[in-house]
């Protein structure tokens, strides 16, 4: 049975996260514009067991609640997330006997949870209310993409036994893994980094604060509230996440490279467990009693991925995971859907001013695969050392401070489109991007000859004056031109003076050290020479030589993951 036949100014192929912000996005730009979301899922969708990416971080959490308007549902309806913090506690219970990463109260800038059911049918609910027609259980069947620069494109879609259609002067494909734009141009694009994931949800809390009654290290946190935090438990070569829901339930976790451990080892939820049992026992004990609330179980094979194209000039984009995809260990998905959605916003505002689009979506292609690619660097073979008491520590810290000194800033500060300014800045932001892969290839061989000394103490990043500040900076007013600059400028000689220090802690710890790029950058003579840095130390203290203790096992000289143990 033929449906109606429509006709609108843009088609978002997708209607979850990615989907359903661009259509709001849109609406809030432009009021009149006529969008049409189709959503192969039927709405309302569950809570919690519904999909992951549940951990949003700076720049996604300042979309949702601040480019968008939708901070009373952030608030109300959503948890305030208590940072990031890590754990190394392979093979461990005592868990308040391990090095902790994390700060000990709230930072300025707040990041959420997002239980993604109740979030998507909330967006969903609020894009209808804006204007927006939205289609659930709509299956896309065909696509056809003009060729003439004025001509419309065309889809079909099947809803409830009619086939439908549309002509749509923008098309958007926002639908997932499935990438129907990407199939269909052939823009699938492998990267290097490879690792495997499986998740599952529990429908109860995982109380991380009561796995130690320890009165001095519960008392290491205000609020007591570790539970919030998305919290790594970390090993050699894989990480295991906890992040609980707003609907009650928690979200668990591994991600983990193959050569040190393989899919095949935990891809059902008895494996998971019976892995939990050796290298997360503390994990498995607090799971074990919940096997009855188990909601779900997934995997996913080598899910990262690239794409050649997301932005065209003939007025066709990509967004979300039908575009690009990274790692969730510092939680980038929702801070790229935020991207490349303001990316295609400002692209459809030039059309329909009848600007030209393919220079300028020439140019956003590649500055947004630019941060992708320097993104990509902080997981791509950095796995092994993500068991590393003392070198993790140092690698969190300039992750932090080269998001939020650099990429944050450009997004806060409403700077992502302004193609000029950031032309003014290339030279700086090229060193800061040269910096970056010279001191992850650093990280990687100092964690290789570390003594991965594992003392028990909170590494507490609130307690670092600078650290506070450079978040604090992001609630900032906006700069004009030259403030902007300068701040920028100013972020360099940050990052130059953190990178100089973690050099000097490297090699402190290991005199062998060579190879690395680093020091060559560090001399290089730039043209706009950056502000100077502050003084003082950047980075935790060093251990003293008497916390020395045994070295560690580091699991990445094994030539195969450890045998299981017998379960508990």
């Amino acid at each position: 049975m033929t449906g109606t036949a429509h006709t609108c100014d843009a088609v978002i192929m997708g209607g979850g996260l990615a989907g359903l912000t661009l259509a709001l996005q849109l609406k809030q730009r432009f009021q009149d514009i006529d969008v049409l979301v189709l959503e192969r899922r039927k709405h309302p969708v569950p809570h919690a067991a519904h999909k992951v990416g549940e951990s949003s971080v700076e720049i996604g959490a300042h979309y949702f609640d601040t480019v968008l308007g939708l901070k009373p549902h952030m608030d109300g309806a959503q948890l305030r997330k208590f940072g990031f913090r890590f754990f190394f506690s392979e093979g461990r219970r005592d868990i308040d006997q391990v090095t902790e990463i994390g700060a000990s109260r709230y930072l300025a800038v707040p990041s959420y949870q997002i239980d993604r059911g109740i979030f998507e049918n909330y967006l969903a609910q609020e894009a209808v209310r804006r204007g927006v027609r939205f289609d659930d259980a709509a299956l896309v069947r065909h696509v056809d993409l003009a060729e003439d620069a004025d001509a419309p494109h065309r889809l079909e879609w099947s809803r409830g036994g009619e086939t439908h259609s549309a002509e749509a002067r923008w098309i958007i494909d926002a639908c997932g893994r499935a990438g129907l734009l990407k199939r269909k141009l052939g823009l699938a694009e492998p990267n290097a980094h490879d690792v495997n994931a499986v998740w599952f949800r529990i429908a109860d809390r995982i109380a991380i604060d009561d796995w130690s009654d320890n009165a001095d290290w519960q008392a290491r946190c205000d609020p007591r509230a570790r539970w919030l935090s998305t919290n790594h438990l970390c090993g050699a070569g894989y990480w295991a996440w906890l992040i609980p829901l707003a609907s009650g339930s928690h979200s668990v976790g591994i991600v983990a490279d193959p050569k040190l451990h393989p899919l095949d080892t935990f891809d059902t939820f008895e494996k998971a467990m019976q892995w939990f049992a050796t290298y997360q026992p503390r994990l498995y004990d607090a799971l074990d009693g919940k096997r009855h609330l188990l909601q779900d179980f997934a995997f996913l094979k080598h899910f990262s991925h690239g794409c050649k194209q997301v932005f065209s000039g003939h007025r066709w984009a990509l967004t979300g995971e039908a575009g690009l995809f990274l790692d969730p260990f510092y939680s980038p998905g929702s801070d790229f859907i935020a991207m490349s959605n303001t990316y295609i916003t400002d692209l459809v505002a030039h059309d329909r001013a009848g600007r030209s689009l393919e220079a300028r979506a020439q140019l956003y292609d590649q500055i947004y695969h630019s941060f992708y690619e320097s993104t990509l660097a902080l997981y791509q073979d950095q796995y092994p050392l993500f068991g590393d008491p003392e070198v993790l520590p140092v690698k969190v810290i300039w992750d932090y401070a080269y998001y939020w000194g650099v990429l944050s800033q450009i997004f806060f500060q409403q700077r992502l489109t302004d193609l000029m300014l950031l032309g003014s800045l290339k030279e700086e932001l090229q060193h800061c991007q040269r910096l970056n892969l010279a001191v992850q290839q650093l990280l990687r061989a100092w964690s290789a000859a570390s003594a991965r000394r594992n003392a028990a103490v909170l590494l507490d990043q609130a307690a670092m004056p600078w650290f506070a500040e450079l978040n604090q900076s992001l609630k900032g007013p906006r700069l004009d031109d030259a403030g902007f600059k300068a701040r920028i400028r100013a972020s360099t000689a940050q990052l130059r003076q953190l990178a100089r220090e973690i050099l000097a802690r490297a090699r402190a710890d290991n005199a062998d050290l060579s190879g690395s790029a680093l020091p060559s950058i560090l001399g290089e003579n730039m043209s706009s020479p950056p502000a100077n840095a502050e003084s003082g130390a950047m980075l935790f203290a060093a251990l003293p030589v008497d916390a020395r203790k045994p070295r560690l096992p580091n699991f990445t000289e094994r030539s195969s993951p450890v045998a299981p143990r017998a379960r508990p």
